[in-house]
C-alpha cells in the first residue's frame, strides 16, 4: 500500500467504506437502531388525545400537527373550558381534562377539615393529658410521700411512712405488678424525697434523720452524708442537723438538700464536706428554714420556699446574696411544699400550705401572675409540676378520711382556669409526677397507693410494658425439686450422682413404664375387669362399715378370766402339769401376824413399790 500520508477519514457512508476497503473487509457489522424521538413523542400525545376524545364524548379536533411547534408551551390534551383555563403565572395541568361543569372536589375538603380538627386537637392541650387508661401499684398501707422516675422512664422508686423504699421495673414486670426489691435505707425513719440523677445511675434519698443517703440504681449505698453538731452556731462550719426535702442537680456530681436553717450543695466524690452553703434570712434578718428546694432547668438558679412564706432564689455561684426575693409569697407559717421551674425557664410555680397554688414570672419576681384558691393542703411535700408542653400546671388536694376524694387538678398556665380534674381515690393526692418522655402521670396518695395514668395512643412504654405480659406459669419441678445430699468422702459404690436438671430427670422417668405408670382409679358402681367395687359411697355406708370392723371388747376383765377357770381346773394345759408328780394338790402360803401388823401401818409408812 502506498504511504503518502495519513488517510483522511470522510464523513457519512463514504468514510465507512474506505475504511473497510482499506482494512479488508466488507463492514463493521450491525448498525445501531436510531430514534427519532420527535416522533414517538407526537405519536404519543396524538394517543392521548384519542382517549381523551372518547372518555369525554367530545369532538376536538383542533390541535397542532406540526412537530416544529413541539418546543414551545402548548399544552398536552384537549383544550379547558374557559372556566378552568389556567393563568399565565399558574403551572401546567397534569392529566387529563376536567369536564365542563366540574365545580370542585370533595375529597380535598374533606381532607380540610380533617386537618383542621387535628390542629384543634393539637392546640387544646386538655386533649393530650393522658388518663384514659390508670393501673395501680400497691407501696404499702400508709401514706407514699416520695416519687422518683428516672430520666429515661424504665424505672419507678417509691418511699413512704413506713420506712420502704421500693423499685418498680416496667420492662420487668408483668400483670402482677409487683416491685422486684424493697429496703429500707434509713432504719425507721420516714422517707421525704427521692430523686434520679440527670443520667439515671444514682438515686438521692431524703429521710426524716439527719443524713442524707445516695443509692445506685439497684439500691445499694454510694454515700452517706456525715452528721455534724447541733450545738454550733453558724451554719457553715457545721455539716447536716435536719434534712427537709432536697433535689439533684442537673450535673450528676452534685445534689441539693435542705438543712436546719440552710440550703447546702455536696460533691457525691466528698462526703464529709458539702461544697456550698446558703442561708436564707428573713426581713428582719432573722434566720429561716427552708422547706423545699429545687434547682432551675438549666442548673444555674437555686431556689427555697421557705417557712415564713419567703421564695429565695440564688446563683449558684453565689451563695451570699439572693437574686429573685419575694418575702411574701405565702402566708407566714404555711410550709410551702414544692416550687418547680417551667421548661422554657421562665415561669416558677409554688404550691403552698396555705391551700393556694401561684405562679411567677422570673422578669417580674414582685408578685404573681395568677392564684389559684381552695386547694386543700395538709402535707409538706403535696407536689405541683407543668406538662411536657408547658401549658399546663398540675397539682393534687388533700382530703381528711372518708370526707371524699382526693382529685388531680389541672390548670391552664396562661388563664390559669382549672380546665380538668381527675377523682384519684377516697384519700390526698400527695406526689404527682408527669414525665415528658413516657407522657403519663405518676400520683403518690395518702393510703400507700402508687397511680400510673396512661393513654394507648399518646403514651410511650411505660406502664404499657407490664401490662402486655402474663404472668409466669411455676411449674411444678421447680417446687418438688429432690434435696440433693452431698457425700465428698464416700465411697464410689455409695456415692450419689449428682441430678444435673430436675427437668432431665423427669424426662428419664417419663420414659421408664413403671414410673410413669398412671394408677388406676377406685372401680365405681359394680365390679368390672376382675377387680371388686369398693363399698357404697355414701356417709352411712362408711359407718356401717367401720361399726362391723370394730372388735373392740368393752367387758371386764376378770369375768373375761373367770370364764375360762372351769375349763383350766378339768383341762389344765400351762401349769398344773409340771407340778403333778411334785405337787398333785396346791398348797398356798398361810397369812402371818406381820402382814396384818403391815396392812395396819399408815399409808406413810407403807413401803413403796
Amino acid at each position: 500500500l502506498p504511504r503518502d500520508g495519513p488517510l483522511q477519514v470522510q464523513s457519512g457512508q463514504s468514510s465507512d467504506g474506505d475504511i473497510a476497503s482499506v482494512m479488508g473487509f466488507s463492514g463493521f457489522g450491525k448498525k445501531a437502531r436510531t430514534f427519532d424521538l420527535d416522533a414517538i413523542f407526537e405519536q404519543t400525545r396524538r394517543t392521548a388525545i384519542e382517549r381523551s376524545q372518547r372518555v369525554l364524548g367530545k369532538d376536538t379536533r383542533s390541535f397542532c400537527d406540526s412537530s416544529s411547534d413541539s418546543n414551545s408551551d402548548s399544552e398536552i390534551g384537549p383544550p379547558l373550558p374557559l372556566q378552568h383555563q389556567p393563568d399565565e403565572e399558574d403551572e401546567e395541568l397534569v392529566g387529563p381534562p376536567l369536564p365542563p361543569g366540574y365545580t370542585g372536589s370533595t375529597a380535598h375538603s374533606d381532607e380540610d377539615e380533617e386537618d383542621e380538627e387535628e390542629d384543634q386537637n393539637e392546640d387544646d392541650p386538655v386533649k393530650k393529658i393522658p388518663d384514659t387508661h390508670e393501673i395501680t401499684l400497691q407501696h404499702g398501707t400508709k401514706t407514699v410521700s416520695a416519687l422518683g422516675l428516672d430520666p429515661s422512664g424504665a424505672r419507678l422508686v417509691s418511699g413512704g411512712y413506713d420506712f420502704d423504699v421500693r423499685f418498680w421495673d416496667f420492662a420487668g414486670m408483668d400483670q402482677t405488678l409487683q416491685a422486684f426489691r424493697t429496703l429500707q435505707p434509713c432504719e425507721c425513719h420516714q422517707i421525704k424525697s427521692l430523686q434520679y440523677s440527670i443520667t439515671g445511675d444514682v438515686i438521692l434519698v431524703i429521710s426524716a434523720n439527719a443524713q442524707a443517703k445516695v443509692l445506685d440504681r439497684d439500691g445499694f449505698n454510694v454515700m452517706e452524708c456525715i452528721k455534724g453538731d447541733q450545738y454550733i452556731v453558724d451554719m457553715a462550719n457545721t455539716k447536716v442537723q435536719h434534712l427537709h426535702p432536697g433535689h439533684l442537680q442537673a450535673r450528676p456530681d452534685l445534689k441539693l438538700m435542705f438543712i436546719y436553717r440552710t440550703v447546702r450543695t455536696w460533691d457525691v466524690t466528698k462526703e464529709k464536706q458539702h461544697k456550698a452553703v446558703f442561708k436564707p434570712r428573713s426581713f428582719q434578718g432573722k434566720k429561716v428554714i427552708p422547706i423545699c428546694c429545687t434547682y432551675s432547668r438549666d442548673g444555674r438558679l437555686v431556689a427555697a420556699g421557705c417557712q415564713d412564706g419567703s421564695i429565695q432564689i440564688w446563683d449558684r455561684n453565689m451563695s451570699v446574696h439572693t437574686k429573685y426575693h419575694c418575702r411574701q409569697a405565702h402566708i407566714p407559717g404555711s410550709d410551702t411544699s414544692s416550687i418547680m421551674f417551667s421548661y422554657d425557664g421562665v415561669t416558677l410555680a409554688s404550691r403552698g400550705g396555705d391551700d393556694t397554688l401561684k405562679i411567677w414570672d422570673m422578669r417580674n419576681f414582685k408578685k404573681p401572675l395568677n392564684v389559684a384558691n381552695g386547694l386543700t393542703n395538709y402535707f409538706s411535700m403535696t407536689d405541683c409540676c407543668f406538662s411536657p408542653d408547658d401549658k399546663l400546671l398540675v397539682t393534687g388536694t388533700s382530703v381528711k378520711k372518708d370526707e371524699g376524694n382526693g382529685k388531680l387538678v389541672f390548670f391552664d398556665r396562661t388563664t390559669f382556669e382549672r380546665v380538668y380534674q381527675i377523682d384519684v381515690t377516697n384519700a390526698s393526692v400527695v406526689r404527682c409526677l408527669w414525665h415528658p418522655k413516657l407522657n403519663q402521670i405518676m400520683v403518690g396518695t395518702g393510703n400507700g397507693l402508687v397511680k400510673v395514668y396512661y393513654d394507648p395512643v399518646k403514651s410511650y412504654r411505660g406502664a404499657k410494658l407490664c401490662l402486655a405480659k402474663t404472668k409466669r406459669k411455676e411449674k411444678h419441678t421447680e417446687m418438688l425439686a429432690q434435696d440433693y445430699i452431698i457425700t465428698p468422702h464416700a465411697l464410689p459404690m455409695f456415692r450419689e450422682a449428682r441430678q444435673r436438671s430436675t427437668k432431665k430427670q423427669l424426662e428419664k422417668d417419663r420414659l421408664d413404664p413403671k414410673k410413669s405408670h398412671k394408677p388406676e382409679p377406685p372401680v365405681s358402681g359394680p365390679g368390672r375387669g376382675g377387680r371388686v367395687a369398693a363399698h357404697g359411697g355414701t356417709l352411712s355406708s362408711f359407718i356401717v362399715k367401720n361399726i362391723a370392723l370394730d372388735k373392740t371388747d368393752d367387758s371386764n376383765p376378770r369375768e373375761a378370766i373367770l370364764r375360762h377357770a372351769q375349763a383350766a381346773a378339768e383341762d389344765p394345759y400351762w401349769v398344773a402339769p409340771a407340778y403333778t408328780q411334785t405337787q398333785p394338790e396346791p398348797v398356798f402360803a398361810e397369812e402371818s401376824d406381820e402382814d396384818e401388823d403391815a396392812d395396819k401401818e399408815p399409808e406413810w409408812k407403807k413401803r413403796k413399790i
